[in-house]
């Protein structure tokens, strides 16, 4: 089965031991492609290097290696070091750590860098160390403004800062509604409209069919696809560093009583997509899951997980909230390329993050992922259906690629650790959602306040 690639997973799995194109002692030695005193005034906006035909090198995590492999096919005449890293998967914040690294030495910097994460461009937008910033701007002549154009709207937003780009997305991850159609027809159930829906839905499964399921939230990433889908202020990034954090909203609220609901009967258990356990309890046993775009490869199509056969899985847009205008989605992930504004071949390390993002010999014929690039997202979607795995079409996963709510944001600190650590633990010892919303709200002010943020 084609599907949606199951190596997207690995954005969220800890990071094995480093093997592969390089090893983990080889990182500083092949990562000096900077360096050098720059230019008071470069021309694309950044004060630049002098500029010469070398080698660069590329960071990458594992699934990515495919990009860096696709470029050398295509691009044999450009020379690239490739040096293989976590991706800062999992908020290891390891990318961030090695540039400060370089930063102090004054030398060192990768030519380009991947990133699992969406919140780097916030502190690789800024000086660190008295050194310039490490992201390159990228709209200001560096990249076409024609190619810019032609991604999804609204999916550069997490790399912009103070109205500049510095980095472009490779996929995203919208979530839409998951479900079994197979099951869901041999139950009789339709499927829900609203979130309230949903509710109702779940406590009816819990009477009639007690042990199936219609949702997870045992990850870190279970706020992004709850709370960030209601429209739940606790992530408003509003600048450089400035935060709004206000989760004693009605919004929040209805979020979390409904999960604890679903939780307290067994219908959305508090258990990680990524363990054995969740594969061995709910394997045949998932009716719905709302999540991400890549959930269809990394769970569903994926013979290590709940290996769903091809012509059952279904996909319906994002429900709203009773009352909302529209729905609105999450954003889990959905990975980033950064070129380094101390590279010495600033013109091979833009025409590498240009193919790895807009061309179909990786995005629509490798990638695992639902490409940001709109053109190449056509494509990768034709692509999908012809597998003949799904048992609906794709199209809603294509809608909710422009639905992702712009009230959440994009700051240095990790949401996803936050609640793992307040949140999931908390729930685990026995407290509800509900009564855990001010100790969300005063961990989120305190890591916002230790990553220098005025709070509001």
């Amino acid at each position: 089965m084609v599907g949606i690639h199951t190596a997207v997973r690995a954005r969220r799995r800890p990071a094995s031991v480093l093997a592969g194109l390089c090893a983990a002692t080889a990182l500083l030695a092949l990562a000096g492609c900077g360096g050098g005193t720059s230019t008071a005034n470069g021309s694309y906006g950044f004060p630049q290097v002098k500029q010469e035909s070398s080698a660069i090198t590329v960071w990458v995590d594992a699934d990515r290696q495919a990009a860096a492999k696709a470029f050398q096919k295509a691009n044999p005449d450009t020379k690239i070091n490739v040096v293989a890293y976590d991706g800062s998967a999992n908020g290891s914040n390891s990318f961030r750590t090695k540039m400060q690294l370089f930063d102090r030495a004054g030398s060192g910097w990768p030519d380009v860098v991947f990133s699992t994460q969406n919140n780097d461009a916030a502190w690789a937008s800024q000086k660190s160390n008295g050194k310039q910033a490490f992201a390159a701007v990228l709209d200001k002549g560096l990249v076409p403004g024609d190619t810019l154009a032609k991604f999804t709207p609204g999916s550069l937003n997490p790399c912009k800062v103070d109205g500049q780009l510095y980095c472009l997305r490779n996929d995203l991850a919208q979530t839409v509604l998951w479900y079994n159609k197979k099951l869901m027809d041999q139950f009789g159930y339709a499927l829900p409209t609203t979130w309230e829906d949903y509710q109702a839905l779940g406590e009816k499964v819990a009477k009639q069919h007690p042990g199936y399921i219609i949702g997870a939230a045992g990850d870190g990433f279970a706020p992004e696809i709850y709370m960030w889908a209601g429209k739940c202020q606790a992530n408003g990034v509003t600048g450089p560093k400035s935060v709004t954090v206000k989760v004693d909203t009605p919004e929040c609220k209805r979020v979390a009583s409904m999960l604890d609901t679903l939780r307290g009967n067994g219908t959305v258990p508090v258990v990680s997509v990524f363990t054995p356990e969740f594969v061995k309890k709910y394997t045949g046993k998932v009716l719905m899951m709302p999540g991400p775009a890549w959930y269809a490869g990394a769970i569903f199509n994926n013979p290590q997980s709940l290996n769903v056969p091809a012509g059952q899985l279904g996909v319906a847009a994002p429900l709203p909230w009773k009352g909302d205008d529209k729905a609105v989605t999450g954003n889990v992930g959905g990975g980033t390329w950064f070129v380094s504004s101390h590279s010495k071949n600033l013109a091979a390390a833009e025409k590498f993050v240009q193919f790895v993002t807009t061309a179909d010999d990786y995005q629509v014929n490798v990638a695992p992922g639902y490409p940001a690039y709109a053109p190449a997202a056509d494509k990768w979607i034709a692509k999908q259906e012809s597998s003949k795995y799904f048992a609906t079409s794709l199209q809603p996963v294509v809608t909710a690629a422009s639905d992702v709510w712009d009230g959440w944001g994009y700051g240095v600190f990790s949401q996803e650790a936050i609640w793992a650590k307040t949140m999931t633990t908390g729930v685990t010892g026995g407290k509800s959602l509900v009564a855990l919303l001010p100790d969300w709200q005063q961990a989120i002010e305190n890591q916002a306040k230790v990553n220098g943020y005025s709070v509001n």
